[in-house]
């Protein structure tokens, strides 16, 4: 059969396609809750990114196929509820253990750069010059660090929040999860997921139900924040079609230039040091009147020098990392090549 004439879910089955985009989806859910997976390389490892993309474009341009919304749905079904579960967890590990889920996170992010260099060779003069630009801008953006204010401001970044996680649904190679590090939402939004689960669900531990203050609080920050990954999801995605259908070469080295500046914002010996009266905190001046309400999550992080023992940690959880995403994405290109 021509390839051109092979629909983009690749025939299987309906069952089969659902057992596909549940798995895909769970896998690209977990990938936007750790910065240096990208979402789009776990619809690739399951074989289902093609279809994904059509069906985006399908049902935005108002084509409705049974299969392409029996696809959709899966997908962001699955992936909706494994970051409704797993947030919390994920979260306490980065606060509590940073330096190793940061060195785990540069060798995650490190793996997806042959991802992208297959797709981007031969290299060529603008090849170069996206890269450069672009890890330029994440150097800059991971050196001036993230914050927000609080109110409107916050609703606002929020959106964008949700536009940059939205990205790693679209593009292997790129990592919502680190952008949010960036934009200094990461812990925010996750926390946010994890009080939404907590009032949708109960928390066992405190031996309550279903608790609907918690739950409305939640959701004047996941509103915008979903609003930001619909429009992300259709606008980013047409974007970088045409993007790539007109400047493919500067667009995937700007992808690599995205995943080498990644790195730069991910020093693992940083930690959360209580904050001083007169520093600034997401916004606002810390006084001696307000320094204790000023939560251990919302600290600043500060350098510190490591031990031998934490070096040669950091060194093999790079490598674990590395090692791990190398592996799906091995797993991506045996199923585009059974697809053949």
């Amino acid at each position: 059969m021509n390839r051109a004439s092979e629909p983009a879910d690749g025939g299987h089955s309906l069952p089969l396609l659902v057992l596909r985009g549940a798995l895909g989806g769970t896998l690209m859910g977990l990938a936007n809750l750790v910065p240096g997976i990208s979402g789009g390389t776990m619809l690739l490892a399951a074989g289902v990114y093609p279809g994904f993309i059509s069906a985006i474009a399908e049902v935005t341009t108002l084509r409705f196929r049974l299969r392409s919304l029996v696809l959709l749905a899966t997908i962001v079904g699955a992936a909706a509820l494994g970051i409704l579960l797993l947030a919390g967890g994920v979260r306490s590990l980065v606060i509590e253990h940073r330096w190793i889920m940061y060195s785990l996170f540069i060798g995650l992010t490190l793996g997806g750069i042959p991802l992208i260099w297959r797709m981007a060779r031969p290299a060529t003069p603008s090849l170069w010059a996206g890269s450069a630009v672009a890890f330029a801008l994440m150097c800059v953006m991971a050196l001036g660090g993230g914050g927000a204010a609080g109110g409107a401001e916050s609703a606002v970044l929020m959106f964008f929040s949700g536009l940059a996680a939205a990205s790693a649904m679209i593009l292997p190679g790129v990592s919502g999860g680190y952008l949010l590090l960036l934009l200094g939402q990461y812990e925010n939004i996750l926390g946010t997921v994890d009080q939404l689960k907590r009032g949708l669900l109960g928390d066992a531990v405190a031996g309550t139900g279903f608790a609907l203050p918690l739950v409305m609080d939640a959701m004047g920050m996941m509103i915008p924040l979903g609003l930001g990954i619909v429009a992300g999801v259709v606008g980013v995605s047409n974007l970088l079609k045409w993007l790539l259908t007109r400047y493919e070469k500067a667009t995937l080295g700007a992808l690599l230039g995205l995943l080498l500046g990644a790195v730069v914002g991910l020093w693992p010996y940083q930690q959360p040091t209580e904050p001083m009266p007169g520093d600034v905190v997401k916004g606002r001046t810390v006084t001696a009147a307000n320094l204790s309400s000023i939560e251990p999550d919302d600290w600043p992080l500060r350098r510190f020098s490591p031990s031998g023992g934490e070096i040669a940690g950091a060194l093999a959880l790079i490598g674990t990392g590395l090692a791990a995403t190398l592996g799906i994405g091995r797993l991506s290109r045996n199923s585009d090549s059974g697809a053949d």
